[in-house]
């Protein structure tokens, strides 16, 4: 049952300081410039120029040591010197421009969001020309998917080599990687021999692996574990607000949902409070939008009608009408497909949510399980709605989300929205400096997606790991899920 949890090999314990980590997304891949779970980042392989200071909601230097750019478009980042990737070669300003190079080249998203017309190299130095204005560039490359390596490494999917505290030593795709101590690492070698990064999507199975010993750290246990977790001697329960928003996402190329209407209809079933209430037992808050309350680019909306009724009248307007149990319009049946994946294992369940709400006003639901949102999402538009769970603000600003999200070009666009009122509110965004004015454009662009329902927003869940307190020391559960295995982290 445990798949992937097996216990660490024996060598794996032979070997000194250990720890086992369990994670709730597998990957076929460890490229860093494709890979959506980031798992080189998280499993501290790689890193990136900068990084989020989650405590200030800045952007703080990593393998950067300082930058500039008072115009928003001519840059010039000094790299750290000192660096080394884990085959012990010199991090340059060549071997940098030659990493960013081909993260824009295998990933199109990457290069949509860095926008970047040239890359020069001198020494340590990176000179930098974006395509336009764009104060927020260096904000963007705390994306993971720009990480750091040394491309003259043959086989990146399998064995990247970055620049960060761990070396892979081994990887078994969909399943574990092993990862040992970088004894070079420029800040500071981990007091770790190594880490085990397994991978288990079945949350059930990842809180038994954790009761029984087999691992040390636990992502996402099952919530319905969370009491038993707590009970057990030795083992600690973190909960902790993230920069998460669990969302229903609507295809806009789909004819019935091009029916603002329809849209709100969908909105007014979700019953958000009681999801968080039953399906996350509290840990986490109803959303009205994509952005935590806290955030300061937040807006705050007068409560919308909900419920059943509610719904029924937004349909009304759009021509729908009940006959013999069944929602229709011309004859026709409301009948929607809902994607859901099981990596993430409140969505599923917010699905059958949603589908027995809806099946109570006459509209059909099919139910269809994904593995992979990104990829079936992008390639495929032969569906309605779908919960899917997206990070808003994980580099302190508004922008990263709206870009990905609703920018034509964006990475996550997965409503397909292309609307030019909202495209031009983020492309002044883009061009804007002073974070009050920046403030002013995101929650004009958030009260836009909210107005027309682009997307809905459903809860901001909380992000729960559980750990073995007498073993596992230094453990952070992060805001911005990127940072996990670092060189802090160590064994008691």
């Amino acid at each position: 049952m445990l798949g992937a949890c097996s216990s660490p090999s024996s060598s794996a314990k032979e070997q000194g300081k250990h720890i086992s980590f369990l994670y709730n997304f597998s990957t076929n891949s460890l490229d860093p410039h494709v890979d959506s779970s980031y798992v080189p980042i998280r499993a501290g392989i790689t890193e990136t120029l900068v990084r989020l200071d989650e405590d200030n909601l800045t952007v703080a230097p990593w393998l950067a040591e300082s930058w500039e750019g008072t115009d928003g478009q001519n840059w010039k980042i000094k790299l750290r010197d000192n660096v080394t990737f884990q085959n012990g070669k010199p991090m340059t300003g060549d071997a940098v421009k030659a990493s960013l190079d081909r993260a824009m080249t295998e990933s199109i998203a990457v290069k949509n969001a860095l926008k970047i017309k040239s890359i020069q190299a001198d020494g340590n130095t990176l000179q930098i020309v974006t395509t336009q204005p764009f104060p927020e560039f260096i904000s963007e490359l705390v994306n993971p998917n720009t990480s750091i390596i040394d491309v003259t490494e043959t086989d990146v999917v399998n064995k990247p080599v970055g620049t960060g505290p761990f070396l892979l030593s081994s990887f078994t795709p969909g399943s574990k990687l092993e990862v040992k101590r970088y004894d070079g690492y420029w800040d500071g070698a981990s007091p770790l021999d190594g880490v085990t990064f397994a991978f288990n999507e079945d949350a059930n199975a990842r809180s038994l692996a954790l009761r029984s010993g087999q691992v040390d750290i636990v992502y996402r246990p099952e919530i319905e574990s969370l009491d038993t977790l707590n009970a057990e001697p030795g083992i600690k329960v973190e909960s902790t607000s993230t920069f998460r928003v669990h969302q229903l996402t609507m295809n806009m190329e789909r004819p019935a949902l091009q029916d603002v209407n329809v849209r709100r209809a969908m909105d007014a079933l979700i019953d958000r409070q009681k999801i968080v209430d039953t399906i996350l037992l509290g840990h986490g808050e109803a959303a009205t939008g994509p952005f935590l309350p806290s955030l300061p680019f937040a807006p705050t909306y007068e409560p919308s009608p909900l419920g059943a009724d509610a719904a029924v009248d937004y349909l009304q307007q759009a021509g729908y009408s009940l006959v013999n149990g069944q929602m229709q319009k011309d004859g026709k049946p409301l009948q929607l497909t809902l994607l859901t994946y099981p990596a993430r294992a409140d969505l599923p369940l917010i699905a059958q949510v949603f589908q027995s709400d809806a099946k109570k006003i006459g509209i059909q639901v099919e139910i269809r399980q994904i593995d992979t949102p990104e990829d079936y999402m992008a390639a495929n538009r032969d569906w309605d709605l779908a919960t899917y769970s997206n990070l808003t603000a994980p580099r302190g600003d508004a922008g990263y989300y709206l870009n990905a999200t609703y920018h034509p070009d964006g990475a996550l666009n997965f409503s397909g929205a292309e609307d030019p009122k909202l495209t031009a509110i983020i492309d002044q965004l883009n061009r804007t400096v002073e974070p009050e004015k920046r403030a002013v454009l995101a929650e004009r662009a958030a009260d836009y997606v909210h107005d027309n329902v682009i997307n809905s927003f459903v809860l901001h869940p909380s992000t729960i790991v559980a750990y073995n307190e007498e073993k596992v020391k230094n453990w952070i559960t992060t805001r911005s899920e990127y940072y996990m295995i670092t060189n802090k982290l160590d064994v008691m």
